[in-house]
């Protein structure tokens, strides 16, 4: 039996996002995954991958710490002696297509995201272009998010096969279209992690003074939060401008109440799987005009763009979805879900894989 190994930084995201691909692949292959251990890990295992704790930095640039991780990656790359290796994220794509391309391994990148490295510019861009470079230049593919992204790239390195996919898809049975809520409470969510970059200063802003406004609204916040907004969070609770949940492992409890997901990132997605689950089980979306977003939303159709970090115009769109009468909110939400069923299925992201894969 063939061996494929995944390189990843963490659990949550490869068992929420790739699930459904791993389930295939473990039909025809010895699939084995890289990646710290978490909470998730049970479940990876429950699907029949063979578990290598590897420890990563998601975030740190300490070249010493980087080192080492490409040294266990071809430490890991001899003992396993994969047929083709799967590569996310920042680190595993740089750190594993070297150590791939060291070890003459096949492997296939996903471009999650080029990060705030390359977005903010700088000397750090050069350095992180510089080891995508290297890192990518054999890879058998590469498989980018958005178009953006996409171009970015191919205008500053050379990769000889790429291909663009819808994100990492959404699973359209487990988000299923759900009932539009009738309740004379307006329900708005934010699903992100609590941090500058996914734009919570401006749902905040815009959570107080509509709140102020239209007191039949509630403003729900949902994820880990940064520590430097854990005063903020509690004083806007307190004063009843926002209700915050903290982590949950399954949101669409809380779509069945919701009316509209606020999505105001200006953080560099690869497209974003709020937005897609969102819109899958029926729920209009306002967010940000950048890549990885904009994909997912007709302006005015399904959901409404605004500038990012423009507090003033998610003020003024939020109000124009609050004048929408209730069958105006709902024939948006069911547009949201037919475009997600016409070009995110993710299906569409598994038998690129599979086809890819195939080749070796």
């Amino acid at each position: 039996m063939k061996k494929i190994l995944i390189l990843a930084n963490n659990d949550v995201g490869l068992y929420k996002f790739r699930k459904e691909l791993i389930q295939e692949l473990v039909k025809k292959y010895k699939v084995y995954i890289s990646l710290p251990y978490g909470d998730y890990i049970p479940e990876l295992k429950e699907l029949g991958c063979n578990f290598i704790d590897t420890a990563i930095s998601r975030r740190g640039t300490n070249p010493i710490t980087d080192l080492k991780l490409l040294r266990n990656y071809r430490s890991i790359l001899r003992d396993v002696k994969p047929d083709v290796v799967l590569t996310y994220t920042i680190k595993p794509n740089v750190y594993g297509g070297l150590a791939c391309r060291m070890s003459g391994v096949p492997y296939i990148a996903n471009i999650t995201g080029l990060g705030t490295a390359v977005e903010k510019g700088g000397i750090l861009q050069k350095i992180t272009l510089t080891l995508y470079k290297v890192s990518l230049k054999e890879a058998k593919c590469v498989f980018f998010q958005n178009k953006e992204n996409e171009e970015f790239l191919n205008k500053r390195i050379t990769i000889s096969n790429h291909r663009l996919i819808p994100g990492s898809g959404v699973n359209l049975e487990y988000y299923s279209l759900l009932d539009y809520p009738k309740d004379e409470m307006v329900h708005f969510l934010f699903i992100a992690r609590v941090m500058k970059e996914k734009g919570i200063d401006q749902y905040l802003e815009a959570a107080e003074y509509i709140k102020k406004k239209y007191p039949k609204t509630i403003f729900h916040i949902l994820g880990f939060c940064e520590q430097n907004y854990e005063d903020k969070l509690k004083e806007m609770q307190d004063k009843g401008f926002i209700e915050y949940h903290g982590m949950q492992s399954d949101v669409r409890e809380f779509h069945k109440i919701s009316h509209c997901t606020i999505h105001p990132t200006y953080y560099p997605e690869g497209m974003s799987n709020v937005l897609l689950e969102s819109a899958a089980c029926g729920r209009p979306v306002i967010t940000t005009n950048r890549s990885g977003c904009r994909e997912i939303v007709e302006d005015e159709i399904n959901g409404y763009i605004v500038e990012q970090q423009n507090s003033q115009e998610l003020i003024r769109k939020i109000e124009r979805f609050l004048n929408i009468n209730y069958e105006g909110k709902k024939k948006m939400g069911l547009a949201g879900r037919d475009k997600v069923e016409e070009e995110f299925d993710r299906q569409i992201i598994i038998d690129a894989y599979l086809e890819e894969i195939d080749n070796y």
